[in-house]
């Protein structure tokens, strides 16, 4: 299949080179786990998924439903907890590295496609998986009619009193974690005070890099929504260069911050990380202009759009540039962790699940709108989504169903295509050696 080979390493290419010319280390790392198997080939090649979904028609998409904020990167392992603004552990959606404006359908299709795969992987049979992709996208779905009934969308959260089984259990292991145990191992005590402990993936800068980071965050600062940053809190305590980010983050520079916390005592300190933004994969099909406009870079871009999608946001979360490029900040936080699916492994165990995945997807899309603080969505997205699958639930449950199934082949064939062309040194600038 040499059409399709050349392809998937022009595509890869055309939304990577930039970052492989600067970090190719990164990038052979990056690659490597993409072929492990189809499943990671799936997660480091969102561009691909768009570069064909843009090509496919969209019976679901209209003047309104093709155009509200999604995700962008849904896939099963982009689930975990997080301690909301309001101190509440929240089950939900956790990257938005991705995130933009477009297709509701995209991140419905995306997320059942890895569905398809990490089944598949798990040896689960065809006709499981159409139970389990049914059993999201009908959980999606009686999520969207039921925001259409409620008042207020944000009332809507997975929570230790709203959940049970994997979920509930993976909401009280990040309940078990704490601050000074996070603390304790990325600082270490210096006389009287943290600094970052010294590893292979910490890196220290001189003082004309420091100098820049240092004007950077003081701009952060400016991107906390007001009355958060009173007293010693932001005061930085240490600062270093940070390596060794997952498939999606290969080769964007970072950096990892130590501040001061709510008030002196060390067990309150905070570690925040400034990343530089991606260029999210659906914006290289979404050709509306008011989008790309919409944002002075892609570190605010990501910030926009999680605020937007996760309704109570990290409360240190906020944008800044360094060099003209922007970068994002957030607490890295000792409540995150992601869903664990090593030990669900039968269909009737992930079932209820994928349900509870299903809805937390349909309030990502539907509290990112009209009654959002900062949104390009005007309109109510529930009543959209609705008035588009009216009558038509079951045709929408297959129209998903059977893309799963047939883009998650496509994967696997894709996964070994690429594996050949990045053992055969196809793939320029990035050698296999």
């Amino acid at each position: 299949m040499p059409d399709r080979s050349t392809a998937i390493v022009d595509t890869l290419v055309s939304a990577f080179a930039d970052l492989m010319a600067a970090d190719p280390v990164a990038f052979r790392a990056k690659f490597r786990k993409m072929a492990a198997d189809p499943f990671a080939f799936y997660r480091g090649s969102a561009c691909l998924f768009y570069a064909d979904v843009a090509e496919r028609e969209d019976p679901w998409a209209d003047e309104r439903t093709g155009r509200v904020w999604i995700q962008g990167d849904l896939h099963a392992e982009n689930f975990g907890t997080y301690m909301d603004g309001d101190g509440v552990l929240i089950f939900d959606v956790n990257d938005f590295d991705e995130a933009y404006l477009g297709h509701f359908t995209w991140d419905v299709t995306r997320f059942a496609a890895s569905l398809a795969l990490l089944s598949w992987r798990k040896a689960i049979s065809d006709a499981a998986i159409t139970d389990l992709v049914g059993r999201y996208t009908r959980g999606y779905l009686d999520q969207v009619h039921t925001f259409t009934r409620v008042a207020d969308d944000r009332d809507f959260a997975l929570r230790l009193d709203t959940t049970e089984g994997p979920v509930q259990q993976a909401l009280l292991r990040a309940k078990l974690a704490t601050r000074v145990a996070l603390l304790d191992a990325i600082t270490e005590t210096e006389g009287f005070d943290r600094i970052l402990r010294a590893g292979p993936s910490v890196r220290r800068l001189d003082d004309a890099e420091r100098a820049r980071v240092e004007s950077a965050f003081e701009r952060y600062l400016g991107t906390i929504p007001q009355g958060r940053s009173a007293g010693v809190t932001y005061a930085i305590k240490d600062l270093a260069g940070k390596s060794g980010f997952g498939i999606g983050s290969a080769g964007l520079p970072a950096y990892t911050v130590l501040i001061e916390g709510y008030n002196q005592a060390l067990d309150n300190d905070v570690v925040l990380s400034m990343k530089q933004g991606n260029v999210a994969a659906p914006s290289r099909v979404v050709t509306d202009p008011r989008v790309a406009q919409a944002f002075e870079h892609h570190g605010h871009r990501t910030v926009l759009s999680q605020r937007a999608l996760q309704a109570h946001a990290d409360r240190h979360l906020g944008w800044t540039e360094i060099d003209g490029v922007g970068f994002v900040v957030s607490e890295v936080s000792p409540y995150e962790a992601d869903l664990d699916w090593s030990d669900l492994t039968e269909p009737a165990d992930i079932a209820p699940v994928v349900e509870y995945l299903g809805r937390a997807t349909a309030k990502i899309h539907c509290v990112a709108d009209s009654d959002a603080d900062n949104t390009l969505v005007g309109f109510q997205t529930e009543e959209a989504i609705a008035h588009v699958v009216a009558g038509r639930e079951e045709e929408f449950v297959s129209w998903v169903t059977d893309f799963a199934h047939s883009y998650a082949a496509q994967v696997r064939v894709d996964h070994a295509l690429f594996v050949d062309a990045f053992r055969d040194g196809r793939i320029p600038g990035v050698s296999s050696t």
